[in-house]
């Protein structure tokens, strides 16, 4: 048996810890959030500042390889409702707040964040900073379709503090492109790129998938030699997360037959990371890559490097206030999820409730086990040699690391593990051997994407 075969497992992609699907929601009560949000906000605003993460749902049509929470429509006039919504949830928390929030990181994800006209992203910007203000050294960025991303998005966004843009370029292969039903060509993707650096964006970032339909490894290779022709400073290269069950039929454009998979679909990886390594990027984390200059690979080197639901960061903070539907925040000792329905989203906003409908405060154990996957997911290393990352439990996860040991995926050290070269494709398989609410109950239905 290949590796591949023996661990290509449904599994977490560890952007939190619990996942998801493991939070004890009957014990969440929003008055505990805005304690916990609080506590971990007092402690740490003047000296790390505060993340947002404003999630703008639209996008004007379905691209099938999509599993985020987002909304068909052509109407542009639902972006001002949209707006004013948002403005409303972030006024009910810095009503709760002491005093005004010092922002470090902003990051518009979606949907099509590039949906919205440049006048409504100002005045939602503006809108955010009446009541806050801007870290010294901030980072802000945002995801923009190639498509409909205008030369005076990029120009607004940049006035307004952005820096970082990411592009999601997916595959160039017309086929592919035809499947998932995200049909953009190379030019215009260089056209954004070329705007982004010529307007002085310090940080341009492409997206791209492996393992979608049709694709092939020459696909791949294409993919990767036009994209080392436009040399982003950065690269999230990571696997299609095939989840039809959760995303009904927009995850149905094809069939599952048509997916590469296994040792295939691990040879399209393999060989365009070599690609990547080949032209000066260096793997930062899972999946991603960046070039010396960037600060992302500064912060991998320092032992800074974080991951949240915003994927990775070049900094940490302990807050991190989600706003928009569907969106998640944290407050390093609680999470709380809003309404994933607009509808229900804007009902609770009237209502001048914070739109909650789920969240989760993590014990002593969890916030342990959240270190150790932070570390195998930011540095590919963990040790549990001292109070703050010793737990009881580490001899029943011992067994299953050995087994990885004897495969060549970790070295062990004096009560440490290290991923080895050939273990970093594994990681999810690693931090998976941690996670003891996975151990404690196996999943009975399809909850998770293929770890490989």
């Amino acid at each position: 048996m290949s590796l591949i075969q023996k661990y290509n497992v449904p599994g977490p992609r560890y952007t939190s810890y619990p996942t998801v699907p493991y939070w004890e929601e009957t014990l969440f009560t929003v008055n505990q959030w805005k304690k916990s949000l609080l506590e971990s906000f007092i402690a740490s605003n003047t000296t790390e500042g505060i993340s947002l993460y404003i999630h703008l749902p639209f996008c004007e049509s379905l691209c099938t390889f999509c599993g985020c929470n987002k909304r068909i429509t052509k109407r542009h006039d639902v972006e001002n409702p949209y707006i004013t919504a948002v403005l409303k949830e972030w006024d009910l928390y810095c009503e709760l707040l002491p005093e005004r929030p010092i922002i470090k990181e902003i990051h518009l994800g979606g949907g099509t964040p590039t949906f919205f006209s440049p006048e409504n992203l100002t005045t939602l910007i503006n809108g955010i900073f009446k009541n806050a203000n801007s870290a010294e050294e901030h980072e802000f960025s945002f995801e923009g379709h190639p498509n409909n991303t205008s030369y005076e998005h990029l120009q607004t966004l940049y006035d307004l503090g952005f820096r970082r843009v990411s592009f999601g370029v997916q595959d160039y292969s017309e086929k592919v492109q035809k499947a998932i039903h995200r049909k953009q060509s190379f030019h215009n993707v260089a056209k954004v790129t070329f705007w982004a650096r010529e307007i002085g964006y310090t940080s341009v970032s492409h997206d791209l998938i492996f393992g979608l339909p049709f694709q092939t490894l020459d696909d791949v290779l294409d993919t990767i030699a036009k994209t080392n022709s436009l040399q982003p400073d950065r690269i999230a290269f990571y696997s299609y997360a095939h989840v039809p069950w959760i995303k009904g039929n927009g995850q149905r454009g094809f069939k599952d037959e048509d997916l590469p998979k296994d040792d295939v679909k691990r040879e399209l990886y393999e060989k365009g990371k070599n690609e990547l390594l080949a032209r000066n990027y260096i793997e930062i984390g899972m999946d991603h890559f960046a070039l010396e200059s960037d600060t992302m690979t500064q912060s991998f080197k320092t032992g800074n490097l974080h991951r949240n639901f915003m994927g990775y960061t070049s900094s940490k903070t302990e807050v991190m206030i989600g706003l928009g539907v569907s969106s998640i925040s944290d407050s390093w000792n609680a999470f709380a999820q809003n309404e994933k329905s607009l509808e229900d989203y804007y009902a609770k906003l009237n209502k001048d409730e914070l739109p909650l409908f789920r969240g989760h405060i993590l014990n002593n154990e969890d916030l342990i086990i959240r270190k150790h996957i932070l570390n195998l997911m930011c540095q590919f290393k963990t040790s549990w040699n001292d109070a703050t990352t010793y737990f009881p439990e580490i001899t029943t996860i011992l067994p299953n690391l050995t087994e990885m040991e004897k495969d060549g995926l970790l070295e062990f050290g004096d009560q440490s593990i290290l991923v080895t070269e050939k273990g970093k494709p594994y990681v999810r398989n690693i931090c998976m051997a941690f996670d003891l609410r996975l151990k404690r109950k196996t999943p009975q239905t399809q909850l998770f994407s293929m770890t490989i």
